[in-house]
């Protein structure tokens, strides 16, 4: 109302008599008929006093048109603009403060009249705020449509969600029974496939085992009787079972059971399980056959035959052979001075690679089948299970962004998606309303979380002036990082900014 009232034309004005610096809501104090009163009531004088240049009230209201009193108020009409009160101790002080020059009236000073020309500009001032006013309005009602609509979209999109959730989670319970049944057979396929494999092996082992005891027995048996006997045991030291390196009849008679003889069944049942790892077969690993040496008779007999070399040179030779020795022992002692050159690191020996035995063989045709259909039940169980987790996402960002404080009407909401970044000399900070704030150095490394949403921190007359956020990232041996946003509405067609 008041913005309109400024903006009307201004009429001309009825001049009410008054005296000089009294303005027209304070006229009927000054009447002239009558003694004038003090404004405080301190005093009662004669209306001649008043503007006498000469202070009777203690509130200097007598003399609102001179400088006698130093608290007094001299009023500026000052038509075509504001009006305005200013200190009597202004009035005729040879300055201009009224814009209409009526405070130098006995100064000699003469004040050029601007008060027209600065309400023409306080008009267009003030035409402007209500053209930026009327913009920003517009702009606030279009947020607040914009957010009614976009609730009213998600809510209908949690309730579609929330329906939808109850049948994936059906479906996924359905999947998972399917899975279950499934893998059912599965395991049992599996578990047959390697049992069956590890009677094989097994079966093989003691097969092994069984050559190798035969193998030893009758190495052992020297005489070839059918037993191995303690004498025959007593041929192989390495079972010395005492660490004297000496295998002895004792020892030996332990080894066969306390008997004197053991046949091949009790060897292998009682003997072999006791010598196994310490017994060493006599049978010597086959070597590659040496190449054949070629017939020295032949070559004797292709060669001339080559003097024999004399005594004397003989031991001319034998010299020059230790004279080399000796420079050989020289150089070596030289270089052993030199610092050695370190030996080449050692490479841990790789573990050998399973044999074709010990893998397990492909799967059977049927277990392989089994396999496929419970890997297949699996996949669509997973594939469901995802799906249920995502919506269940989706349903709490729904859930969380429509129960959002955005504003008494939702204004704020289009804040919700957008991100502001402000850069100093040092960092970058980050601004994600309703989310989070962090700083970054500006010359490379990770962002610090500054604080997350916590609630809206104005005061009690204006609370969404001012963002709370909280619980940021630790300070060394102190609080938790936190930040206040404060915002305030810039002449930008109404925008908040920060």
């Amino acid at each position: 109302m008041l913005l309109l009232l400024l903006l009307l034309p201004v009429c001309l004005a009825v001049e009410v008599k008054r005296p000089r610096g009294v303005s027209l809501t304070n006229h009927h104090f000054y009447d002239e008929s009558k003694p004038f009163t003090c404004l405080d009531g301190s005093a009662t004088i004669p209306f001649d006093q008043v503007n006498d240049d000469y202070c009777d009230c203690k509130d200097g209201s007598d003399e609102p048109g001179t400088a006698a009193c130093p608290n007094g108020s001299f009023h500026c009409t000052n038509t075509g603009y504001k009006p305005l009160y200013i200190s009597s101790r202004w009035v005729n002080d040879g300055v201009c403060d009224c814009c209409d020059g009526t405070d130098e009236y006995n100064s000699g000073i003469v004040c050029e009249n601007t008060c027209k020309e600065k309400g023409r500009k306080e008009r267009e001032t003030l035409q402007q705020m209500a053209e930026v006013t009327r913009e920003g309005f517009r702009l606030k009602k279009i947020l607040i449509e914009d957010w009614k609509k976009a609730r009213e979209e998600k809510q209908q999109k949690l309730i579609e969600l929330q329906a939808g959730k109850k049948s994936l989670e059906d479906q996924v319970e359905m999947l998972r029974a399917v899975k279950e049944e499934a893998e059912k057979p599965e395991k049992e396929a599996k578990d047959q496939h390697r049992k069956l494999w590890e009677e094989q092996q097994a079966a093989s082992k003691a097969q092994r085992e069984q050559e190798l005891a035969a193998n030893a027995f009758q190495e052992l048996d020297d005489d070839m009787d059918g037993v191995v006997s303690m004498a025959e045991l007593q041929t192989h030291p390495e079972l010395d079972t005492d660490g004297d390196g000496v295998l002895s009849e004792g020892e030996a008679q332990t080894l066969l059971g306390g008997d004197m003889q053991m046949d091949a069944v009790a060897f292998h049942d009682h003997v072999w399980t006791a010598i196994r790892n310490k017994y060493q077969s006599e049978v010597l690993p086959t070597d590659s056959p040496a190449p054949s040496a070629p017939d020295l008779t032949e070559l004797k007999e292709e060669q001339p035959p080559v003097p024999s070399p004399s005594m004397e040179e003989e031991e001319e030779e034998e010299e020059e052979e230790a004279e080399e020795e000796e420079e050989e022992e020289e150089d070596s002692q030289v270089q052993g001075e030199q610092p050695k050159e370190a030996p080449p690191p050692l490479v841990p020996p790789q573990p050998a690679s399973p044999t074709e035995e010990d893998k397990m063989p492909p799967y059977d045709e049927q277990t392989q089948a089994f396999i496929d259909a419970a890997q297949e039940a699996r996949n669509k169980f997973e594939e469901a299970e995802r799906s249920l987790r995502d919506m269940e996402e989706s349903i709490r960002n729904l859930e969380q962004e429509i129960s959002f404080d955005f504003g008494p009407n939702g204004e704020f909401a289009y804040l919700y998606s957008q991100c502001y970044e402000l850069t100093t000399n040092e960092y970058i900070y980050r601004l994600c309303p309703f989310k989070l704030v962090s700083q970054k150095p500006k010359l490379g490394g990770s962002p610090t979380n500054l604080g997350t949403w916590g609630s809206w921190a104005g005061p009690e007359h204006d609370k969404f002036s001012a963002m709370k956020y909280e619980q940021g990232t630790g300070c060394w041996q102190g609080p938790n990082r936190s930040t206040t946003v404060s915002e305030w509405c810039a002449c930008c067609a109404g925008r908040r900014q920060w």
